[in-house]
């Protein structure tokens, strides 16, 4: 990651990596998926490095000054190319001496054979000595362990300074190639790249919050993103967030709903002893259950067998949708207080369950996609390419359970007198067929017997 003043490195050419715009109709009022055609790019390292690298080069040669003072320029500023130019052209002379980038003073050093070090005090030959901008003298050795030092303490590296306490000199990239080691070196890029993205304070550019994935997203690209209603991003390492609250994707529905949410929930969580336990009894033998499944439809083992709902424990047989909350009419204050914690827990439940069932749906994907669709491939004779479908429908299954998810909590906070969207709401959770069918019947089929 060099990027010294004889030229630039040269870098993978691939400046973006395709991402296909999401525009999905879920259902909900035209309002609330305004604006899901995004506009962005997922940024792998070396595209963020070459994004950086193009921007240093155009300062450097745009202001006729050398890398190493552009990047300090840059570093001022926060990265904002066009925040600077503007000022540096009307007092240039300013702005140098708030950065510490000076013009080197014309230092006389004729006839001296030796030079005193300002730090160890020792004297050296001229070769032995390097100043940064502000002229003052300190021998190799010294500047080694000063840069080393600096770089240890962490990003700060970036806007180290002369060691002169009272100066303002800055000292540059160029220093710090020329006095640290390799593995320093690779610490100062390192701080170098990630400021490129975190200190943007306009935040176009946001790293991916999965904790095992470097790649950045570029939002708003062409100006599409800014001003819309749909922030959901999908990252190359497959994970989906938010780009406003940085929280697991959660369109259709609006980030001050998540964060109510999330807040309840979280509150509960810390407070009260009464989450959800991992297994539930079955309602005609009482045998406790624990759900090994995504889709809802159970079914008790031998010699039992009883079907029925892990949501609302009723029989499947004859099952109707459980999804609608009913409440009852009864004024009392005490009443109130428990019915709104049952209607809580109703959505709360609901919401725990689909997010269980998609994160089972993603196992069961992949475990689909790398053993099990090789497998039905050989036993129809037929090529993978022509049951794509069936990992599709995976797919479905699973951005289905992330929609549904979040549905309950815009659900728990929609006012009751809106009663058109609380009846498209309960209409749209019907998923459970196709989990089944995914689940279970995709299963006969590759084994030929019932499971």
């Amino acid at each position: 990651m060099d990027y010294s003043d004889d030229g630039i490195e040269s870098g993978e050419e691939n400046l973006y990596s395709d991402v296909e715009d999401n525009e999905t109709d879920y259902g909900f009022a035209e309002e609330d998926i305004k604006g899901s055609q995004k506009g962005y790019v997922v940024l792998k390292e070396e595209d963020i490095r070459k994004h950086q690298r193009d921007d240093i080069e155009r300062v450097s040669t745009g202001l006729s000054i050398s890398q190493a003072e552009a990047i300090a320029l840059l570093l001022h500023y926060h990265w904002r190319v066009s925040k600077f130019e503007d000022e540096w052209f009307t007092d240039e002379e300013r702005i140098r001496e708030t950065i510490g980038i000076l013009k080197e003073p014309v230092v006389d050093v004729n006839g001296q054979k030796v030079i005193k070090c300002g730090i160890c005090f020792e004297s050296y030959t001229r070769g032995e000595i390097e100043r940064v901008s502000c002229g003052h003298p300190y021998c190799n050795t010294c500047w080694t362990g000063y840069v080393t030092s600096k770089i240890g303490d962490g990003p700060g590296c970036l806007r180290i300074k002369c060691p002169e306490p009272s100066c303002s000199g800055a000292i540059g990239q160029d220093m710090i190639d020329k006095f640290s080691k390799k593995e320093d070196k690779e610490k100062y890029y390192r701080y170098l790249l990630r400021s490129y993205v975190e200190e943007d304070v306009v935040e176009r550019i946001k790293w991916c919050p999965s904790p095992e994935c470097e790649c950045a997203v570029d939002f708003g690209v062409g100006g599409s993103g800014t001003g819309s209603s749909c922030y959901d991003i999908t990252c190359l390492c497959s994970h989906s967030f938010c780009w406003n609250c940085r929280e697991d994707a959660h369109s259709p529905v609006d980030c001050e709903t998540v964060s109510k949410w999330i807040f309840r929930i979280q509150d509960e969580a810390e407070n009260k002893n009464w989450m959800l336990a991992n297994s539930k009894p079955c309602p005609k033998c009482k045998r406790p259950i624990e759900k090994g499944e995504g889709c809802n439809h159970m079914t008790c083992s031998s010699p039992c067998g009883y079907q029925f709902c892990w949501i609302c424990l009723e029989a499947y047989s004859g099952h109707v949708a459980c999804n609608r909350f009913v409440e009852e009419a009864d004024q009392d204050t005490r009443k109130l207080l428990k019915d709104e914690m049952a209607r809580y827990m109703h959505y709360y439940e609901r919401w725990v369950g689909n997010k269980s069932s998609r994160l089972k749906a993603i196992l069961d994907q992949d475990k689909w996609q790398s053993v099990q669709l090789k497998l039905l491939s050989g036993k129809l004779g037929k090529p993978e390419t022509e049951l794509e479908f069936t990992v599709e429908a995976w797919r479905q299954i699973i951005e289905c359970r992330r929609v549904l998810k979040w549905t309950y909590a815009f659900g728990y906070y929609l006012p009751n007198h809106e009663i058109g969207k609380k009846k498209l709401f309960e209409y749209l959770q019907g998923l459970e067929r196709l989990h089944h069918c995914a689940e279970t019947e995709l299963k006969d089929v590759e084994t030929g017997f019932p499971q």
